[in-house]
C-alpha cells in the first residue's frame, strides 16, 4: 500500500491533533514498512468546532464534530478519519467503517476548581460548568443547591473562563486533560460508578470507506480488543435507546476475565428521574448485552428521556 501517501483527517483543535499523531505512531508500529513521511494529518474544521457557545442539542447534535470529517472520507480527500468515539453519533454513516479502537485512555470525570475545592467542597450556589445533560443531571443527583451551567470551547478556552471566574468550577474528561498534560490543574478524579461516563469516554475511533479494503488492513492491525468489545456494549445501549445528543445517558463497560459487565443510567429529559441497570454477559455477546441493557433502560423508563 506504499504506492501512496496516507492522509488522515482529524479535527484541527489541540487535543484531537494529539489523538490524530497517536493514530498515526500507532499505525506505523503495526505496519513496519510505512514511516513518517507516508502518513499526513489533514485539519478539518467542523460545526461542532466553530459554534462555541450553543448547547449541541441545539444546533444538530454530535454529528457537528464528525460530519465534515466523514464527508471528506467520502469525497476520497482523506484515508483514515480519527475520532473521539463518544462524539460520533450512534449510527454508522452509509459507505463508511468505524471498527478500529485504540487501547482506551482513562474514561473517568474529573473536577477542577478555582479554589481547589472539592465536589462537596464548593460553597452553595457555586458554578459549576458542564457541556451535557448528562453531567448536569449526575451532579444534581449528588447537590441541588449548586448552578450547573453550560460551558463550551476546547480545554484552554474552559480552563481560561474558569481563571476569569465564570465559573467556579468546571467538569471534564480525565482523557483529555491527561493527553494535554494538564494534570496539575485536576482537584479531583470521580471513580465510573460516582459519574457514570458517556458511552466510549477515552476511546479514539478510526474510520475509513467500507470499500477501502487497503486502509481497513492497514488499520486493523491496531484495534485494541478489549476496548472493542467494551465499545460494542456501550454503543449497543445508544443503539436501544435511539437517541440523539439530548439523551442523558452513561454507559460503561469492564472486562472481568471472559465476562463483560456493564453499567448504565439514563435520565428523563427533566432530569428528576433516574434510571439504572447492571448486567452481565461472556465477552462474545458484548453488543448483545449493551442492547439488552439499553431495552431495559427504555422499558423502565416509559420513553420519558424523548421528547
Amino acid at each position: 500500500m506504499k504506492s501512496k501517501k496516507i492522509i488522515i483527517g482529524s479535527r484541527g483543535s489541540k487535543l484531537a491533533l494529539i489523538y490524530a499523531e497517536i493514530a498515526k505512531k500507532k499505525i506505523i508500529e503495526a505496519n513496519k514498512n510505512f514511516n513518517e513521511e507516508d502518513i499526513i494529518i489533514k485539519n478539518i474544521s467542523t460545526r461542532g468546532d466553530e459554534m462555541k457557545d450553543t448547547r449541541l442539542s441545539d444546533v444538530g447534535g454530535k454529528g457537528l464534530f464528525s460530519k465534515k470529517i466523514e464527508d471528506k472520507l467520502l469525497e476520497n480527500e482523506i484515508h483514515i478519519a480519527v475520532h473521539a468515539l463518544k462524539d460520533m453519533p450512534s449510527n454508522e454513516t452509509s459507505g463508511l467503517i468505524t471498527e478500529c479502537f485504540l487501547k482506551r485512555n482513562d474514561p473517568r470525570e474529573i473536577l477542577i476548581s478555582r479554589e481547589n475545592l472539592s465536589f462537596n467542597e464548593l460553597p452553595s450556589k457555586s458554578i459549576v460548568g458542564t457541556s451535557s445533560f448528562r453531567r448536569e443531571f449526575q451532579l444534581k443527583k449528588k447537590r441541588k443547591d449548586l448552578n450547573y451551567k453550560l460551558i463550551r470551547g476546547n480545554v484552554d478556552t474552559r480552563l481560561n473562563k474558569l481563571k476569569e471566574k465564570l465559573y467556579d468550577a468546571i467538569i471534564l474528561s480525565y482523557a483529555g486533560i491527561q493527553s494535554l498534560g494538564l494534570d496539575k490543574n485536576i482537584t479531583e478524579v470521580f471513580s465510573t460508578s460516582e459519574i457514570i461516563p458517556s458511552a466510549c469516554q477515552g476511546v479514539i475511533a478510526l474510520q475509513c470507506r467500507k470499500e477501502d479494503k487497503e486502509t481497513i488492513n492497514l488499520i486493523k492491525k491496531t484495534n485494541h480488543l478489549p476496548t472493542y468489545h467494551c465499545v460494542q456494549a456501550e454503543r449497543g445501549v445508544l443503539k436501544a435507546l435511539e437517541g440523539d445528543c439530548e439523551t442523558a445517558v452513561g454507559a460503561f463497560a469492564q472486562i472481568v476475565k471472559d465476562k463483560i459487565n456493564i453499567e448504565a443510567e439514563l435520565f428523563s429529559l427533566d432530569g428528576n428521574k433516574r434510571f439504572h441497570f447492571k448486567s452481565s454477559k461472556n465477552l462474545n455477546l458484548a453488543s448483545q448485552l449493551g442492547k439488552e441493557v439499553g431495552e431495559v433502560l427504555k422499558k423502565k423508563s416509559n420513553n420519558s428521556y424523548k421528547k
